[in-house]
């Protein structure tokens, strides 16, 4: 979407009850417009009514007291709030990229209108701006360990009242917002860089596993496997949810094809595709699950609970399950990427394909695309280093008061790293498989795996002497979201 586009296109409300992985990345990539439902300012408003008739009457941590292991110090004087911005704006690394940033104000303005920060309505208004100008706060990368991103929002929170300049943006600069100095912590209390950072990897996972079994059918085709292992009955048998799911979409991809088996089992990359494949279904399903509470979530603390007038101290910010959540999908995403190299494995095998090695040209000692072997497997090795888990860290802090940390800020940075490196060992299968397919003057039967490699074929270079694989790989890459809606 171009920015023209982008801007003349209708807006995306913001309800606080139901933003999606996909709207956060269409308005953080993409630059679709916003707006905030009359509902959510609502919300805002009688939460801060709340809060002010509340700080009459009782202590309201981050407003009439300090924080952290401050929390018991009374503090009056109007510029308690700046001071708190100030001292907690001191990130440390290379600025965060432009869509990642604009994630966080996306998350950041949506859990402001479910309504529990008791900020000023005014505040929503004015971050509908940022996003719709297209403008960027200057935030580090490094200062968060998933028990919020105070950081982030606090540099954020200064170039709202004009203290930082905002990058990129288009038109008029957007003239200093007149932040009421007691809403500085209630701005700040939100793990949204996080979240937002999450959303977009998990959107973009989500296309690359419904891409994978595509390829899957492709490469099937290729070393002419056996369709047994994706039979309803073997799924019955051991009824997994993703699993199945897998086995399912296999069998309808490769309906009506000309199907020959070459051989009684065929390697894993084939055989135990759905059981390899079907967790990384489920655990992406269940990081978008996490994410769709977290990034509609009233998770500030204090809570303030319109409804009741209260306020409530709370534990909201701590992000275990996403942090759990992300693990487990980087963990996840490892097995399922092995059986892709796997599989790009049995594409340059002769005794598989019935093929020349490695796809080639029938010139002597010709390498083909043996290349892409070295390239998927190098991405492979970034994919299993980032499936460390982050959650097996741990931190004490001020003072001993914030005494455990979960670390889904890092967990969320190695999603974004585990989605690139997912991609390219993809895309190194994708352009084997078509130069497979090709060699061997096959064009799938009408139907699905058709579709895709109608899709593919034209934009994947039909030449086999060997030549550099670069572009090919770029083209691939560029491929896989669309062949994961075939």
């Amino acid at each position: 979407m171009t920015a023209e586009t982008a801007r003349s296109a209708l807006p995306a409300t913001l309800d606080g009850s139901s933003l999606s992985c996909e709207n956060v990345r269409a308005i953080a990539r993409d630059g679709t417009p916003v707006a905030v439902a009359e509902a959510g300012l609502e919300r805002a408003r009688r939460a801060r009514d709340a809060v002010h008739a509340a700080m009459e009457i009782q202590p309201v941590y981050g407003r009439t007291t300090g924080v952290g292991a401050n929390r018991s110090i009374h503090v009056e004087d109007g510029g308690h709030g700046l001071r708190l911005l100030r001292s907690h704006a001191g990130g440390a690394g290379p600025l965060l990229a432009a869509p990642l940033a604009r994630a966080m104000l996306v998350v950041r303005l949506n859990q402001l209108a479910a309504g529990g920060s008791g900020v000023d309505p005014a505040l929503l208004t004015v971050l509908t701006e940022v996003l719709n100008r297209g403008l960027i706060p200057p935030v580090r990368t490094v200062g968060a360990i998933g028990t919020g991103d105070l950081s982030a929002l606090a540099s954020t929170a200064l170039s709202l009242i004009g203290e930082r300049p905002w990058l990129g943006g288009l038109g008029e600069v957007l003239p200093p917002f007149a932040l009421d100095p007691a809403d500085a912590l209630a701005f700040m209390s939100s793990n949204a860089a996080t979240i937002g950072e999450a959303a977009l990897a998990a959107a973009d996972l989500s296309d690359l596993i419904a891409a994978t079994p595509v390829l899957a059918a492709l490469s099937f085709l290729v070393v002419r496997g056996c369709a047994e292992p994706y039979a309803v009955e073997v799924q019955r048998a051991r009824p997994h949810r993703g699993q199945a799911e897998v086995a399912a979409r296999m069998r309808a991809l490769l309906a009506g094809q000309d199907l020959k088996p070459a051989r009684i089992q065929d390697p894993y990359g084939y055989r135990a595709l759905p059981q390899a494949h079907g967790p990384a279904v489920d655990a992406v399903r269940t990081l978008r699950e996490v994410l769709t509470v977290e990034m509609n979530a009233a998770a500030e603390n204090p809570l303030i609970d319109a409804a009741s007038g209260q306020v409530f101290h709370n534990g909201n910010f701590y992000t275990a399950y996403l942090g759990l959540a992300l693990d487990s999908a980087r963990l996840a995403l490892f097995q399922t990427a092995a059986l892709s190299a796997t599989r790009l494995g049995t594409l340059v095998e002769p005794r598989l394909t019935g093929l020349r090695p490695f796809l080639a040209s029938n010139v002597p000692a010709s390498s083909g695309v043996l290349a892409l072997e070295y390239v998927a497997h190098s991405a492979l090795a970034d994919i299993r280093r980032l499936a460390s888990p982050a959650t097996l860290g741990t931190a004490v802090l001020s003072r001993g008061l914030e005494d455990l940390a979960d670390f889904s800020t890092q967990a969320a940075r190695a999603a974004t790293d585990t989605v690139a490196a997912y991609r390219i060992v993809l895309a190194c299968e994708l352009v084997a498989a078509i130069r497979g397919l090709r060699l061997r003057h096959l064009v799938p039967a009408a139907g699905p795996l058709r579709d895709a490699y109608e899709l593919a074929a034209p934009a994947l270079d039909t030449r086999i002497e060997d030549r550099p694989l670069d572009a090919d790989i770029d083209a691939a890459e560029g491929l896989l979201t669309t062949l994961a809606g075939v």
